[in-house]
């Protein structure tokens, strides 16, 4: 298993967001924040100066990148999701970006490094992303973690997910639109849940059934390490 650190679908390595630049009246986020600045090292001195574009929550205005990632380690959730990546699916971006949004503790790539992250709307940064280079690598890893994997596709036998509480600590893992799970996640799994559709499509892309899967653990564990919900945790 490899971390994050590597080139973009491109082959080049990505930049920083940048940090500087006056707020043009059509983006997002915040101008140049008033004097007296506020004080604590978690603070970008060039953000405060230029303004804070990024797509981040009120809580990390104007912080550094890093101060928000590791204040995010500090609550991120036991839920993990996985996804492959053999035909270099399009939709591991919107995995991320889901991963990053309801507190995931990382997204896992089976299969092909590259991916592209224009769906993941710079969400990468904030997000653990690791890589690895088979199936067999991914269970060896979740069994070491003691976390369950648990399968989401509709295939025949498979559970709908609304009758199911997915376990506190489990990986969450995710085939490719079409195909679907590969013959070995689909036996690496210790169940396989399916979402319950009712039109005329056949399957969703694995960035709308991450968001739908998250979502259901969510709602059973969604609560922050020291107890309290998401939306009462203090300020720093």
């Amino acid at each position: 298993m490899t971390d994050n650190a590597g080139p973009d679908e491109t082959g080049q390595e990505q930049q920083d967001e940048p940090a500087d630049g006056a707020l043009q009246a059509d983006e997002v986020g915040v101008g140049p924040h008033d004097l007296p600045w506020p004080i604590g090292e978690h603070f970008d001195p060039d953000l405060l100066a230029h303004g804070d574009r990024r797509n981040v929550i009120d809580r990390y205005r104007y912080w550094k990148m890093q101060a928000i990632r590791d204040d995010l380690d500090g609550r991120r959730f036991t839920v993990h999701l996985a996804v492959e990546n053999w035909e270099h699916d399009f939709n591991i971006g919107t995995v991320v970006r889901n991963a990053n949004a309801f507190g995931a503790a990382a997204v896992h790539i089976v299969g092909r490094r590259r991916w592209n992250r224009r769906g993941a709307m710079m969400t990468d940064r904030y997000q653990h992303v690791y890589y690895h280079p088979s199936i067999e690598d991914l269970l060896q890893w979740a069994a070491h973690e003691q976390l369950e994997v648990i399968g989401i596709d509709n295939l025949d036998g498979s559970v709908p997910l609304e009758t199911v509480e997915l376990p506190r600590s489990c990986v969450l893992i995710f085939g490719q639109e079409g195909p679907g799970l590969s013959e070995a996640a689909r036996e690496a799994c210790t169940r396989v849940c399916s979402i319950r559709m009712f039109g005329s499509t056949r399957s969703i892309n694995a960035g709308v059934a991450s968001g739908i899967a998250l979502h259901t653990w969510v709602r059973t564990h969604a609560l922050a390490p020291d107890g309290l919900p998401l939306d009462e945790l203090p300020e720093i």
